[in-house]
């Protein structure tokens, strides 16, 4: 290939994919390294930068020989993923310890000295939150779950971790430290911080009053840069090692749901795009800033000064069907039916049988609704529209007729089920109805999931192409927005729309959305007397 290339690296939950992008956003070819979690009945929740690093130069690699680019056609790097997780660097930038991610609750408790109180609301004192929502938009979760609970726990708990550490950085600003030497954050990357004044027209800085009120060391903030800076150029020892030119100019990493609204296509004011990735999400691009504490979506700094992004978050998304087919339809546990290498690391081949398009077209031949099975994907809690980490998921509803493949459509029609939930408060929160939206994410792979979708929230549903690489595709879009060669109006005719979903069957999805709403209401307090499970 002779033409100008893009890298692209995507850090999601599951692992970093890397991409090679033409600059017309097409992407080409990628790979993907799955990584390790460590997942503790103590409410921990890690994983190790080293190995991210070492998984993605390995991927990038493979990835850059296997599209035929030429490394001297290397245009720039794009770096986008997870956000609310902490990496705790040292002084020779490398990692003093492990990464706390966006589901580690370890420090609910340090939290609530900061925005609980005797008078709350889900878990807020009004006084104690509203200066975080006057200025930022949003305020740190009472689950202790983002860089606020992240940094208490490090100061008050893991004592020899923190002294070691010089900066704390979010996982896309450590790998734009990897690739360039310099440790540096954007008002995007730092959102779950709450630590910026995100008011329209204010000027790119931390804000003294809110560092002090989550007790954070201002000496272990990065500096921080516009959103769409150029973080430097590519360090010629990792070019060398990837074998592709260095001095390419890398861009400031941004957030997944920042990478999603230009991967989408839906990028004008209100148009709105449905993320079924690990996790799941709703957003637009807005021309406010708004904040409904009380199920937890907000504005967030956006793509540019003047518009925002709706931010929100649902803790199980696509993961709900990685888990029932690695832990539950063919686990690696050496009893008859199992044995496929399937496990809980998730590290099995994607065509290991049974494959996700096998169990795909098992649950096509079960019936909408599933004869009243409900499943509730609260594997790991909910944080939209309710925020609450003891939540639980399960099943209601089976009896002797319940086979397989209700079990797995019932599956798909909770996570559906799940966004209706939060999408009604979305359109609220928007002030305007939303007619259709665009859906990506490796869980819009499957026409059935795209189109339980429609039929469960009521709205036309645009399967964009390639929806599992939509981000990467956006990140890499995003690189020459950056660089000044595309505006976001030259965005929409990149991102092609590969087929469109209208309701046909919604009839059958009301009774079961009407006894859903209700489920956690109705099982909070069991759920609360049990205590976390892990």
């Amino acid at each position: 290939m002779s033409e100008r290339w893009i890298l692209a690296i995507d850090l999601g939950n599951g692992g970093p994919k890397v991409a090679v992008v033409t600059l017309n956003g097409e992407v080409l070819r990628t790979a993907h390294r799955p990584v390790s979690v460590q997942i503790g009945l103590d409410g921990s929740a890690t994983q190790d930068a080293s190995e991210w690093w070492d998984l993605l130069r390995e991927a990038a690699r493979d990835v850059v020989a296997a599209s035929g680019a030429s490394g001297s056609d290397l245009h720039a790097v794009a770096v986008t993923g997870q956000w609310a997780s902490t990496v705790p660097v040292g002084a020779d930038g490398t990692p003093a310890g492990p990464v706390l991610l966006w589901a580690d609750t370890r420090a609910r408790d340090l939290v609530a000295e900061v925005v609980g109180g005797p008078v709350s609301v889900a878990g807020y004192a009004p006084q104690k939150v509203f200066p975080f929502v006057r200025t930022t938009g949003g305020a740190p979760t009472p689950s202790g779950a983002d860089p606020t609970g992240h940094s208490l726990l490090l100061q008050r708990r893991l004592r020899e971790v923190y002294s070691a550490t010089r900066v704390l950085l979010e996982p896309v600003d450590y790998l734009g430290l990897r690739l360039t030497g310099r440790a540096a954050a954007t008002p995007a990357s730092m959102t779950a911080s709450w630590l910026t004044d995100n008011r329209p027209g204010a000027p790119v800085g931390y804000v003294d009053e809110l560092v002090r009120r989550t007790r954070r060391d201002r000496d272990r903030l990065p500096a921080l840069v516009p959103t769409g800076s150029v973080l430097g150029p590519l360090l010629d020892s990792v070019a060398e090692e990837l074998g592709v030119a260095g001095g390419v100019p890398v861009v400031c990493g941004i957030p997944d749901v920042h990478a999603a609204v230009v991967g989408s296509g839906a990028v004008a004011p209100y148009d709105t795009h449905l993320a079924v990735s690990t996790t799941a999400w709703i957003s637009a691009r807005v021309p406010f800033k708004r904040t409904d504490v009380l199920h937890s979506i907000a504005t967030i700094p956006g793509l540019d000064p003047g518009h925002p992004i709706v931010a929100n978050n649902q803790e199980t998304g696509g993961a709900a069907l990685q888990w029932l087919r690695e832990q539950i339809i063919a686990p690696d546990d050496g009893l008859l039916g199992g044995g496929s290498g399937i496990g809980a690391e998730g590290r099995a081949p994607e065509d290991a049988s049974p494959s996700y398009e096998e169990l795909l077209a098992l649950a096509a031949g079960a019936p909408a609704g599933s004869e009243g099975v409900l499943f509730m994907p609260w594997l790991n809690g909910e944080r939209s529209p309710v925020e609450d980490k003891y939540l639980r998921a399960g099943w209601l509803g089976m009896s002797l007729r319940t086979d397989r493949a209700m079990l797995v459509r019932s599956v798909l029609e909770g996570v559906a089920y799940n966004a209706r939930w939060l999408f009604d408060h979305y359109e609220k929160f928007l002030k305007r109805p939303v007619p259709r939206l665009r859906i990506l994410g490796g869980g819009a792979q499957s026409d059935l999931w795209c189109q339980i979708h429609a039929d469960v929230l009521g709205r036309t549903v645009e399967q964009v192409a390639d929806p599992r690489h939509a981000q990467l595709r956006g990140v890499a879009l995003w690189a020459r927005i950056c660089l000044g060669e595309l505006t976001l109006h030259d965005v929409p005719v990149l991102v092609p729309v590969a087929r469109t979903f209208h309701p046909t069957a919604a009839a059958d999805y009301r009774a079961g959305y009407r006894e859903y709403v209700k489920l956690a209401g109705t099982l909070k307090g069991l759920y609360h007397r049990m205590g976390p499970t892990g």
